[in-house]
């Protein structure tokens, strides 16, 4: 189960985190992934970091250099940084999860999806 939360209002320009809480004791085996849907359009990939002990990490280009994805295995936590928000990253963001090393953009790969957390950015 995947419980993701961090949303709210920001100003453009502004910043906000991200969290998603896993229940599962293997967490850290568990590639884990950020995704958002805005109002009227299909739900996109933003980022991903992989599981076990790797750490590698993967953007969307629209969000590269913005966002930032991390993951305390410790606390069964993966995280998204984002900075520097625009309008258009208002969205709703899910986070998932996926029993692999590696890291994959593609929806299908994933299997447990938490419930969503609203961001909205005011220009």
């Amino acid at each position: 189960q995947l419980q993701a939360s961090g949303g709210g209002l920001v100003q453009a320009g502004g910043s906000l985190r991200l969290s998603c809480a896993a229940s599962e004791r293997t967490f850290g085996l568990y590639n884990m992934g950020w995704f958002r849907q805005a109002p009227g359009k299909e739900r996109e990939f933003v980022a991903a970091v992989s599981g076990w002990s790797d750490t590698g990490t993967n953007y969307a280009e629209s969000v590269q250099g913005r966002f930032t994805i991390s993951r305390d295995n410790a606390k069964n936590t993966v995280y998204l940084q984002m900075n520097s928000l625009k309008p258009e990253d208002t969205a709703v963001y899910y986070c998932a999860n996926r029993y692999s090393s590696s890291t994959s953009t593609s929806q299908s790969d994933y299997g447990d999806w938490g419930q969503g957390t609203l961001v909205t950015v005011s220009s």
